[in-house]
């Protein structure tokens, strides 16, 4: 079985203090090929130093109009089968691009595949998980985007199709663009395994621009067709996705999966560095 060439485009500005990370959970994934490109919008900090000492990335040095943008752009440059983004202050897990690569040689009537993530803090010590289920566009769309942007990879179909992010939403570019691809009839897969992490520490976006994120959030549902008019109606909805998707997280099982990885809290992630949390992510290949 031939797997997949897999490319991941990293969006940076000024993120010197954990692009190396990234770089390093890209190139030491095993079984799978892959390629990097780092997509650099005219950083100010070491980010150049860094590129520099890893030749076997392709990367970018120039304006651009935005992380939306600067992602499209290496999307464009992409060679690989599978394409997906991984920020710069994000990182695989060992094993992940492996296991999206089989399930997209597994499953060639899919277009995009998703998988679980860990969140942790700024050192890569685990806060909490993000484990999901099985596809559903009712949730996604009412609820909110629930599946993580950072363990997401799409066939390079999808964009040769003109399939792009939209620049216009800066927070909620991927709830958009998974609103839009499932909209156009794009078929998602769930890999049911931890495939990345991702820091939640005090300059992430989502954290500086709440706002914003609820001004896109709404914007995504007027343009993709909600019919609902008033507030209430959508809280409602909102909170019988929230219900339903509690529902198949139980069933599947992997409500339980949270639970043991709430046990893990503070255990360090950082495989790439540490011995001891080779361990840890060896525990979580196994939940």
């Amino acid at each position: 079985m031939q797997m997949p060439m897999i490319s991941v485009i990293t969006p940076s500005r000024n993120s010197g203090a954990f692009l190396e990370d990234a770089i390093l959970s890209v190139a030491q994934q095993e079984g799978v090929r892959a390629e990097h490109i780092v997509q650099d919008s005219l950083s100010s900090d070491n980010t150049l130093d860094i590129l520099r000492r890893f030749p076997e990335v392709r990367w970018q040095w120039e304006s651009d109009c935005g992380q939306s943008d600067a992602i499209n752009r290496g999307f464009l440059r992409a060679r690989g089968e599978l394409v997906g983004w991984l920020n710069a202050d994000d990182y695989y897990l060992p094993g992940g691009l492996k296991a999206i690569a089989q399930a997209a040689a597994e499953h060639p009537e899919a277009d995009v595949f998703h998988g679980d993530c860990v969140f942790v803090d700024g050192k890569g010590g685990i806060t909490r998980s993000k484990v999901e289920h099985d596809f559903d566009p009712g949730i996604l769309f009412y609820f909110g985007c629930y599946i993580p942007s950072t363990a997401t990879f799409f066939r390079r179909s999808v964009i040769e199709r003109g399939h792009l992010l939209d620049c216009d939403f800066r927070v909620c570019m991927d709830f958009e663009y998974f609103v839009r691809l499932a909209g156009a009839g794009f078929k998602f897969h769930y890999v049911p395994q931890f495939i990345a992490a991702f820091r939640w520490h005090k300059n992430n976006v989502s954290l500086q621009e709440v706002e914003r994120r609820a001004y896109e959030r709404g914007e995504v549902q007027r343009r993709h067709g909600s019919r609902v008019r008033s507030q209430m109606q959508l809280e409602l909805l909102r909170q019988g996705f929230r219900a339903k998707r509690i529902l198949r997280k139980i069933v599947s099982g992997n409500a339980l999966r949270e639970l043991r990885i709430r046990q893990q809290r503070g255990e360090k992630t950082l495989w790439m560095r540490d011995t001891e949390a080779q361990a840890t992510c060896a525990s979580l290949a196994c939940l």
